[in-house]
């Protein structure tokens, strides 16, 4: 995991290569434009474009990192505003009298009596309301930025407990299903008048059904030497229902007591191949359980029973559903029509447990939602390009047409546009398409390895 020291070096080392670029992409830019075609002239304009690059870019990306960490965004919105507010006037001001200072007056040698007067104090407040308004830009996007993270964590978060809760209810109405409660009970009438003392047991292991159901239902994960317990107590309860007709087979131990399970996870299996199959003492159902590779194994024959219909899945959605809340490992279900399995991961360690927001954001759907997003936002800023660069070029030329200052924002902001670009199609112009999911799965066969 990486230190907060190194996360702030590796950021600061970013900014400076994206400076450093900016600085060659500008500078090669102004050197054609102004056919400075000679080492000195094409000195100077790489002096001037790494000068407003690193001194106005840098400076202002340090001080929107620092207002960023000290006040949050979402949490402290008017404090952080304000705090950007007055440190990026006040640094850009300096900054940009500065870099005239030595463009203007120590390169080129002007009279420093001039330095706000005529030309030279348009120049100052355009530079000043340029580089602010790049500056208002960046930190507008740093808001969405933060806030945009604020809300889907929040969305998430809601969208986990709704999940969380849609899980328990199914879980509920699946395990304390009704049928099962009346057969038992039915059974249990029968039991008292035939024999009493197994009607004694069946009332015992009954109640140790419902009450591990009540008390297991709101937990994330139990250990799986508590779920087989558990397995092994219902399948006593089903065996002295149907007595032959159903044979199982219960591991006693297993290889890792840290191992845990979805609780009520194999009730719900086990309910589940006792309502699709035929169960009696001609065709009994067979049910083993056991490790393999580390998942917990649960199988029975196939004998589907006529009458009941094509199965609805509904009872393995809810146990996908609960399993993908919390681990991005997922159940397996394997039917050859002979044998039916059900293969449940395993989880040791807490890391296991934590809720996967990514299996959740990397979804199809939500993914095609962002691309929308992300295409609708570039449509806007192709917009507003096309129609603000026009009117800057009419001001410009209609005004003081032998500076030509609309070159810096329509070239600044077409870069701004292509990179936009770029990041909507995930295409890097070093790494190529689609290098983050590349190399995402790159280094997940390099874990696997290990």
């Amino acid at each position: 995991m990486k230190t907060p020291v190194k996360k702030t070096f590796n950021s600061l080392k970013n900014d400076i290569w994206i400076c450093l670029k900016l600085t060659i992409i500008f500078g090669v830019v102004f050197t054609i434009i102004n056919q400075a075609f000679t080492l000195k002239e094409a000195g100077l304009v790489f002096l001037f474009s790494g000068m407003y690059s690193f001194v106005l870019g840098l400076g202002n990306g340090i001080i929107n990192g620092y207002l960023s960490k000290k006040w949050d965004w979402v949490l402290q919105t008017n404090q952080r505003v304000w705090a950007g507010i007055i440190a990026t006037i006040s640094y850009t001001t300096v900054a940009v009298l500065l870099i005239h200072y030595v463009q203007y007056f120590v390169i080129f040698n002007n009279n420093i009596d001039n330095f706000f007067n005529g030309r030279f104090l348009w120049m100052h407040l355009f530079a000043i309301i340029l580089s602010l308004a790049i500056a208002v830009f960046f930190h507008a996007k740093d808001f969405m930025v933060n806030w945009k993270a604020s809300v889907k964590q929040e969305t998430t978060q809601h969208e986990i407990v709704a999940k969380t809760e849609t899980a328990k209810f199914e879980t509920l109405k699946n395990q304390i299903d009704p049928h099962f409660l009346f057969n038992s009970l039915n059974v249990l009438t029968s039991l008292i008048s035939e024999n009493p003392k197994q009607a004694e047991k069946f009332t015992t292991k009954l109640s140790k059904v419902y009450r591990y159901v009540l008390e297991q239902r709101n937990k994330e994960l139990v250990p799986i030497q508590e779920e087989l317990q558990f397995a092994k107590t219902y399948m006593e309860l089903l065996q002295m229902r149907f007595e032959e007709a159903i044979q199982f087979n219960i591991p006693e131990e297993v290889s890792n007591s840290d191992l845990k399970i979805v609780p009520l996870s194999l009730q719900l299996l086990l309910e589940n191949a006792v309502k699709h199959n035929v169960v009696s003492s001609n065709k009994p159902l067979e049910i083993n359980i056991f490790e393999e590779e580390g998942f917990l194994k649960i199988q029975n024959n196939v004998n589907p029973k006529e009458a009941i219909g094509k199965s609805t899945k509904v009872g393995l959605r809810n146990i996908a559903d609960r399993y993908g809340l919390i681990t991005d490992r997922n159940i397996q279900i394997i039917n050859n029509n002979k044998i039916f399995t059900v293969c449940l991961p395993l989880l040791i360690n807490i890391k296991d447990s934590i809720m996967d927001t990514k299996s959740l954001e990397n979804s199809n759907y939500v993914k095609a939602v962002e691309k929308v997003e992300k295409l609708k936002e570039f449509y806007q800023n192709l917009v507003s390009y096309c129609i603000v660069i026009p009117f800057l070029i009419f001001i410009n030329l209609k005004t003081y047409s032998k500076f030509q200052w609309f070159w810096f924002p329509m070239i600044g902001w077409g870069i701004g546009l292509i990179f936009h670009y770029l990041e909507v199609n995930n295409y890097n112009l070093f790494l190529g398409k689609n290098w983050e999911e590349r190399k995402i799965k790159e280094l997940m066969n390099d874990d696997k390895k290990l």
